[in-house]
């Protein structure tokens, strides 16, 4: 296999629906022998077996590469898979220290990933899961997208959330067997990396490499409409973690939230509705719900 043999697979509606024209300017700079739009592909194990011996490079965000992950779970792959950045968040990236302008080998990234397990489904996961107004903001940011192609401003309507819409819930979360009760929670987002929602750092001491293969979670918590809008900002930096009667981070194996009221989630900006409890670990949690 040559150093410049790539199949280039990417996202039509990444980067502002822009993932064709990445990908054609991808495929120019690298050579690569073919693209295929990913969301017409209807066997991954077909495909596969076309490119034996091809060197794979998704295109697209976040999203994509957790979507890809995810439909070719059942696979062995022996292709090496490569990334290419071109989404709105690009956090995986920003996490692994990945140039934004070329593709990044992520072999060693995928090998092992753990497992969200919500309304008795299970879905990888590469940085982490929004629970509470981040999930807000990304099922308000869906609906937005479906009436404007304009950029979505994720900010503004955490804002907005913060002041007007979103309500806080109480929330037991569970790290090994330990039960933990907070009140009035805004956020609590189980990581496996540093970064998600496009450069917030909830748990920034968080290795998506450590050997003991542990999650951390962020709990935002107790705090009013205003507190949490004046604290808020700092997490941007990881300096959140300093409020430490506001903000907890647990680390574990295994993690499970749930809230006192269903509240929308999200898996690497992938929405999911109505959730009310969530399981996270390298290994399968049951969750009943």
């Amino acid at each position: 296999m040559t150093i410049d043999n790539y199949t280039i697979l990417y996202n039509p509606l990444s980067g502002n629906n822009q993932g064709a024209t990445v990908a054609e300017t991808l495929k120019e700079k690298l050579n690569a022998q073919s693209i295929t739009d990913m969301t017409k592909i209807e066997s991954y194990a077909d495909f596969f077996s076309e490119h034996q011996g091809e060197n794979i490079v998704i295109c697209g965000g976040d999203g994509t590469l957790n979507r890809f992950l995810n439909d070719v779970s059942s696979l062995t792959l022996s292709n090496s898979i490569y990334f290419y950045p071109c989404g709105s968040g690009n956090d995986f990236c920003r996490d692994i220290n990945a140039p934004a302008d070329g593709i990044t080998c992520i072999d060693e990234y995928i090998k092992n990933l753990p497992l969200c397990t919500v309304n008795e489904k299970e879905y990888k996961f590469i940085n982490g899961i929004g629970y509470g107004i981040d999930g807000y903001c990304c099922e308000v940011g869906d609906k937005l997208r479906l009436e404007s192609n304009k950029p979505i401003n994720y900010t503004e309507i955490a804002i907005k959330g913060l002041l007007f819409h979103y309500k806080p819930t109480d929330a037991t979360v569970t790290v090994d067997g330990v039960k933990h009760e907070f009140k009035k929670v805004w956020i609590a987002p189980t990581m496996l990396g540093r970064y998600y929602g496009g450069g917030m750092m909830p748990t920034p001491n968080q290795n998506r490499l450590n050997d003991s293969q542990t999650l951390s979670i962020m709990i935002f918590h107790d705090t009013s409409s205003l507190q949490t809008l004046m604290i808020f900002p700092s997490i941007f930096k990881g300096e959140h973690v300093k409020k430490d009667k506001k903000v907890t981070v647990l680390e574990g194996k295994e993690i499970t939230v749930e809230f006192s009221e269903p509240r929308t989630l999200q898996i690497d900006g992938e929405t999911v509705l109505n959730v009310k409890k969530y399981g996270a670990s390298f290994a399968k949690v049951p969750v009943e719900n």
